[in-house]
């Protein structure tokens, strides 16, 4: 294979890894509603109705609350990320490569939230709420392979998305079994995203990066419904689906990224044994990644996607790629334990499964998950607590293949803390 090749080839990994690592940050799920949630893995979430924040679940919830509630509280994402048995593609073939075993990716980032709902009469309930429902970070900026004009600095850079969901909803008690639900939601969303171009061909084509991206932002508008039905107080089902938009993020160079994101539907139970101190729940969701068939990114202009095919370096302001993403599942149970009028415990387990297939990244790894989740509830009082959640998100070794161009095994865990006061009036 000739050098001209290797080029060609290496220019078009990096142009496809620049739009792969955003959409995967764009759309990286993060269940960041409660603290409650985190420790019991959410199984249950969208019809336990222990607090104000399971409005961000199913909006039919709040036809359960006979008093108006106000929850608030953070999540802590501390993520373990790491890259090893990283082979790169030369004319003698695969050989492995200095640098491309790299742990230091991951890092720290926290996710408020805060609930309200407010019951006007037995019938009708209304509700605001605030929280994230996606975001993620990596940064490899001290790897002189995956950055710095590295020869993996295409695969790199850094990943900075976060959004916001600002939510109003209301519901309706329509008899003693069936509820339902429905909302608006304002999502915004922020992100910055960089990938670099190795030397020399940062030079060939006069940029350090083929995308920088730097503080992008945008609204987009989207709804949720939901209904509950009650088999008496001790069992009850959930039922909710979230339409979420496209959002047009633009920087202050007017460079911009169209990111679609993907719609939920969540199935969960909840059964109280009979004259025991101990309950049972269960989720099921799915999440609609296979949305992601294409990104678009138009305005370029710091930094651009290289095209080599008319002989001499020249740059699109505009780039689309494909993608064959999938859809993906959440499958939890949990149990908890109303241990005496001021303790409650609960616990809980997650598989999550990937929604990368074909395509697969370095600058933010996917795999399926394994969540181990804990947490507990103390009551001041019968109108106000304070709950703690926390989660071990176990990840699995995935192989990358960056376009035939670099192989490398990733991983990622996280480790998911939460705290929340909820109080009733």
């Amino acid at each position: 294979m000739n050098k001209t090749r290797i080029l060609k080839r290496s220019l078009l990994a990096a142009a496809v890894l620049a739009s792969t690592s955003q959409a995967h940050a764009a759309g990286f799920q993060l269940n960041a509603q409660s603290a409650t949630g985190i420790g019991r893995a959410f199984a249950g979430d969208a019809v336990i109705a222990d607090n104000a924040s399971s409005m961000a679940r199913n909006p039919a919830t709040m036809a359960l609350f006979d008093k108006t509630s106000l929850s608030l509280g953070f999540e802590a994402i501390i993520t373990d990320i790491s890259t090893k048995d990283a082979q790169a593609l030369t004319p003698d073939g695969y050989v492995p490569v200095a640098g491309g075993n790299y742990d230091d990716i991951g890092g720290t980032s926290i996710a408020p939230n805060i609930h309200l709902i407010v019951p006007v009469n037995d019938k009708f309930a209304w509700g605001i709420n605030a929280y994230s429902n996606f975001g993620t970070s990596t940064d490899f900026s001290d790897s002189d392979f995956y950055d710095n004009n590295g020869p993996g600095a295409a695969f790199g850079g850094e990943t900075d998305i976060l959004s916001m969901n600002i939510g109003l909803a209301g519901s309706y008690r329509l008899n003693e079994q069936w509820s339902f639900g429905a909302g608006l939601d304002i999502i915004y969303g922020k992100g910055t995203i960089r990938r670099g171009l190795p030397e020399p061909l940062n030079g060939l084509v006069g940029s350090d990066n083929i995308v920088n991206v730097q503080d992008a932002d945008g609204w987009g508008v989207g709804f949720n419904v939901g209904t509950v039905y009650e088999l008496n107080e001790n069992n009850r089902f959930g039922l909710s689906y979230r339409y979420s938009p496209e959002i047009t993020a633009k920087d202050d160079h007017g460079q911009e990224i169209t990111l679609p994101l993907p719609d939920m539907a969540e199935f969960s139970g909840y059964h109280r044994i009979t004259d025991t101190a101990f309950a049972v729940h269960y989720s099921v969701q799915w999440i609609g990644w296979s949305a992601f068939d294409k990104l678009d990114m138009d305005n370029l202009s710091q930094g651009c996607v290289p095209d080599l095919s008319s002989g001499a370096p020249s740059c699109s302001s505009s780039y689309s790629a494909e993608y064959a993403w999938q859809d993906g599942w959440h499958f939890a149970i949990g149990g908890t334990w109303y241990l005496n009028d001021s303790v409650t415990l609960r616990t809980g387990y997650m598989h999550d499964t990937s929604a990368q297939d074909q395509i697969t990244s370095t600058s933010v790894p996917d795999s399926d998950r394994n969540w181990l989740s804990a947490g507990a509830t103390y009551h001041f009082s019968n109108d106000s607590n304070m709950d703690f959640g926390i989660t071990y998100l176990i990840g699995a070794d995935e192989d990358v293949n960056e376009s035939d161009i670099l192989l490398v095994t990733t991983r990622a865990d996280a480790i998911l803390v939460g705290l929340q006061y909820s109080h009733s009036f």
